[in-house]
């Protein structure tokens, strides 16, 4: 039985909690998924020593998280519309928590890349739906700052990642790190149960089909990718990833298109925020990500820091989308998503070719703590202002498919990243060695610094308008309203 526009806007009003708490119910969770990935990274060099780990298997150490967490992400949105958000969020945790526990107790890189894998089903519940209730769960005029709140919690995340990392891995192990989201899930599991609201949206028969397109395509492309240097780049192995990968990834935006109830709704694509927001989504990860991968491992494995000394030393980068997102997330309705997005891209392209320029074994700390803070800037003036972007023009009921949507292409972004930054560096005759790392981490680190100078052209195809708010003396119907709280102009 479906519920009614009117019904489900009554039970929202009824069942919505105080602001603080509804932050604190999203944000929790989202901070655990977070703060692993950084966390997983400063701790690369460690794993690979005590697993024995090749630099193929550092990778899917990191891939089969982001794989999992693509592959399902829309899978995981469209359950929450016909099963309860709150309900598919709240499992999502779980598995999350369940799986930290399995990658905690891996003995080898085979365990660890399957709880990984498990690790990134479970973070695939939690990304998009925990947007989605935090903006069905507040008023359509504290959104934007809500929204920036939430990135300036993903900024934390990313600036205590490499800390916690590095003091978890020096003053104990790395199996530590993963420990410390059992925790985090067990509270976070009743906090979201007894807070926040189980909204449903349009409930249609999953795709089953449209995730096995999409996961198989992303996965064969990558596969491709990573094998390239080693197997060849005409190698039967890595043109059937390459070339069959590509060919389902058509085949699934043709099944989207004559789907009865699309896993995708390409409809949503109309939306020129959105598109260009995906785009933006897609190169940041690209370009970032793919970079971060190189250059943690260049402080350990090149300069001889430890795990907690290079946390410390990239904190400038670290900590500055704590403090920039939740600003941005405030002033992009009064200046516009475009300019702080393209502002941010920016920052992160100079900073990453600037570090790429300087970088050599003997660089000293001080001067890429310039670059550094450039690029955490850069982070946070797209964090909170990208999200805001995907939805300004969405329903209501399409907002969970529309963040995940937007969390699928930014993890694919990652995944190709590390794989085609890895790619360039390992052909460039690059090692795991003091001596055999700088000459071939440049141009891979000059690569990512390309593809996000690339990504700022883009997104200068944003709608150019401020943000229009809800007026404060709207009525009660119209803030509740299930067309979109912002709209650019």
């Amino acid at each position: 039985m479906t519920t009614s526009p009117t019904a489900a806007r009554t039970t929202r009003a009824a069942r919505r909690v105080p602001f603080g708490l509804v932050v604190l119910a999203t944000g929790l969770p989202m901070f655990m998924a977070t703060l692993d990935n950084l966390v997983m990274t400063n701790a690369l060099p460690a794993i690979r020593l005590d697993l024995g780990a090749s630099i193929e298997e550092l990778q899917w150490f990191m891939n089969a998280y982001t794989l999992a967490f693509a592959s399902f992400i829309l899978m995981a949105a469209a359950l929450g519309d016909r099963f309860g958000r709150r309900t598919v969020f709240a499992v999502g945790i779980a598995l999350f928590t369940l799986s930290s526990a399995a990658a905690a107790l891996a003995s080898d890189p085979t365990q660890l890349i399957v709880a990984r894998a498990f690790q990134g089903l479970g973070g695939a519940a939690i990304m998009p739906l925990s947007l989605s209730l935090l903006a069905g769960a507040v008023s359509p005029q504290r959104r934007p700052l809500a929204i920036g709140i939430w990135g300036g919690t993903a900024g934390l995340a990313v600036a205590l990642g490499p800390l916690v990392g590095g003091a978890v891995v020096e003053g104990w192990n790395w199996n530590a790190i993963f420990w410390l989201n059992v925790p985090i899930g067990v509270v976070a599991i009743p906090i979201v149960l007894a807070l926040l609201p189980n909204p449903f949206g349009e409930r249609m028969r999953a795709d089953v089909l449209g995730v096995v397109l999409a996961g198989l395509g992303v996965l064969g492309l990558v596969w491709g990718i990573v094998r390239g240097n080693d197997a060849g780049w005409d190698s039967a192995e890595v043109l059937t990833g390459l070339i069959g990968g590509g060919l389902l990834l058509v085949a699934f935006v043709l099944w989207q298109l004559r789907a009865p109830a699309p896993l995708l709704p390409l409809r949503l694509f109309r939306d020129r925020s959105f598109a260009v927001a995906n785009v933006v989504g897609l190169g940041f990860s690209f370009g970032m990500f793919g970079a971060v991968f190189i250059l943690i491992q260049f402080l350990q494995i090149v300069q001889g820091y430890s795990p907690l000394e290079a946390g410390v030393l990239t904190m400038p980068w670290t900590m500055a989308p704590m403090v920039v997102a939740p600003l941005a997330g405030v002033f992009a309705p009064r200046v516009g998503t475009r300019a702080l997005i393209v502002a941010g891209l920016v920052l992160q392209a100079s900073a990453l070719t600037w570090i790429g320029l300087v970088m050599s074994t003997d660089v000293p700390y001080g001067e890429l703590v310039g670059p550094f803070i450039m690029a955490g800037v850069g982070m946070g003036l797209v964090f909170a202002p990208s999200s805001t972007a995907v939805l300004a023009n969405i329903a209501e009921n399409d907002t969970a498919k529309a963040s995940g949507t937007n969390a699928t292409v930014r993890e694919i972004g990652v995944a190709l990243g590390i794989a085609v930054l890895t790619a360039v560096f390992t052909g460039a005759g690059g090692q795991l060695t003091p001596t055999g790392y700088v000459d071939a981490a440049v141009p891979a680190v000059l690569t990512g610094a390309a593809v996000v100078a690339a990504t700022a052209v883009a997104a200068l195809l944003l709608p150019a308008g401020r943000l229009r708010r809800i007026r404060p003396d709207a009525a009660p119907e119209e803030a509740v309203s299930s067309e979109p709280a912002l709209e650019l102009r």
